[in-house]
């Protein structure tokens, strides 16, 4: 199992969020991957994938807002 390590950017308050109900947020895991919390928009645009895009099953199409990665650009490593 994956462990977060950090955030990317800054704390949804610092972007607005007051009361929680729109929060989204990109953490770097031990593993080196990343997880985001969004809005999951999977129904509404998994049919305007481009024909060599896929998805398993098990995967989900996360929405996150632009301020969001503007925000965690800085801490997103190169490589």
């Amino acid at each position: 199992m994956s462990q977060i390590i950090r955030r990317l950017g800054v704390a949804p308050r610092h972007r607005g969020s007051t009361g929680g109900g729109t929060c989204p947020d990109i953490f770097e895991l031990v593993d080196g991957n990343f997880a985001v919390i969004g809005t999951d928009m999977t129904d509404s645009l998994d049919a305007q994938l481009p024909e060599d895009a896929a998805r398993a099953d098990y995967e989900r199409i996360v929405v996150i807002s632009r301020e969001t990665l503007i925000k965690a650009k800085a801490d997103i490593p190169d490589a």
